[in-house]
């Protein structure tokens, strides 16, 4: 079965590009603020708005949501555990930079999280970040430490976890040691309640040696971006290093996309945003980004983090996800704004398509 993922909205939602006219979850210009704790009734407030998203990801069959990190946005952790509380079968991975804090203090909030969601947490890891982002946050780790430190960060999250519940004993540890570069725990592992809990499963992100590397010794999945030169080769090379050390890690792929009934209706939404972007006559033609085979590298261009994503009818759209599934992605993290309404398209009309053994009851009944 194929993994779908949604990436959640972290400034607002809407359907223009502009940030500041996301106004959907009280981001943007001109959104009414009240003093009143309680907004009910007859005015969303800020959580509702996302609330719908989530409720929407449920819905529409996704198996998972990422609450991404974003410095000048919502906090990834308060949004990854409001979407484990309005869930029931979703899973949540919360992206986070190390610097935040302790690898053991992660952990910890994170089995408290996966007592309360049934183990649905998962992890993502923003180890490149902006430089002046880190700065801010008085982080000065800079460079190949970077993944240095993320390394050190993952193995004391493993260490002072306990897969197997064990009894309470006051305030001691169960005896885990680490002296590093980063972090030093002496006689630490978690107890009681915070034992017998699966450890939240790994995503990484990245394409660059050091990437691949942190990701073949300690991630469970890596995420790349679809981009026009393809992901197939370090994908093959994160493979091969996982190998040497044993292991294996799957792949998912990020991809914006834009699908309609028709492709003439998903060109004519990239034409409206394409507008409100470019609003001078003669200025350049979306279609001129067009890269055949239903890829688009102008999402850049809309707002997104990367450029190249598909733009077609919902078969164009299943077909190259389909091709993307057998040239080695094991799943993908998919985006499109306005978030409810691409959601409950995708749902509908897109995941049946690209994954029909596992996503229409005819198939799973004939197995």
């Amino acid at each position: 079965m194929t993994d779908f993922y949604w990436e959640l909205p972290t400034r607002g939602d809407g359907r223009r590009v502009a940030t500041e006219l996301g106004t959907r979850g009280g981001f943007g210009v001109g959104t009414p603020h009240s003093v009143a704790t309680d907004l009910r009734p007859g005015r969303f407030g800020p959580f509702d708005e996302l609330a719908q998203v989530i409720h929407a990801a449920e819905l529409s069959g996704v198996d998972g949501v990422v609450a991404g990190y974003d410095p000048s946005g919502e906090e990834s952790w308060i949004v990854a555990a409001a979407a484990l509380r309005q869930t029931r079968h979703a899973r949540v991975a919360v992206e986070f930079h190390p610097g935040f804090g302790t690898p053991v203090y992660a952990s910890k909030m994170s089995a408290t999280l996966q007592r309360l969601s049934g183990g649905r947490l998962e992890w993502r890891l923003a180890v490149e970040t902006d430089p002046a982002d880190a700065r801010s946050r008085g982080d000065r780790v800079t460079g190949r430490d970077r993944y240095a430190r993320a390394a050190e960060f993952l193995t004391v999250a493993r260490g002072v976890w306990n897969d197997e519940e064990i009894l309470p004993g006051g305030f001691g540890g169960t005896g885990y040691e680490f002296a590093g570069d980063y972090y030093d725990v002496i006689d630490g592992g978690f107890r009681g309640i915070l034992s017998g809990l699966p450890f939240p499963v790994v995503h990484l992100t990245g394409d660059s040696e050091d990437a691949l590397a942190l990701s073949a010794r300690h991630g469970d999945v890596h995420q790349f971006a679809l981009t026009e030169s393809g992901f197939e080769g370090p994908a093959q090379t994160l493979a091969a290093l996982a190998r040497e050390h044993g292991r294996s890690v799957r792949t998912l792929l990020r991809v914006p996309v834009i699908a309609r009934e028709t492709s003439d209706e998903a060109w004519a939404r990239v034409e409206r945003l394409w507008r409100e972007v470019h609003p001078g006559p003669g200025i350049d033609d979306p279609r001129a980004l067009d890269r055949g085979e239903s890829r688009w590298a102008g999402f850049d261009r809309l707002g997104h983090p990367q450029s190249t994503g598909l733009v077609g009818s919902y078969e164009d759209v299943a077909r190259q996800l389909s091709s993307l599934r057998q040239r080695g992605a094991d799943g993908f993290v998919l985006v499109g704004r306005p978030h409810i309404e691409e959601l409950h398209r995708t749902g509908e009309h897109l995941l049946h398509l690209v994954d029909p053994t596992g996503r229409t009851l005819a198939t799973q009944e004939a197995h």
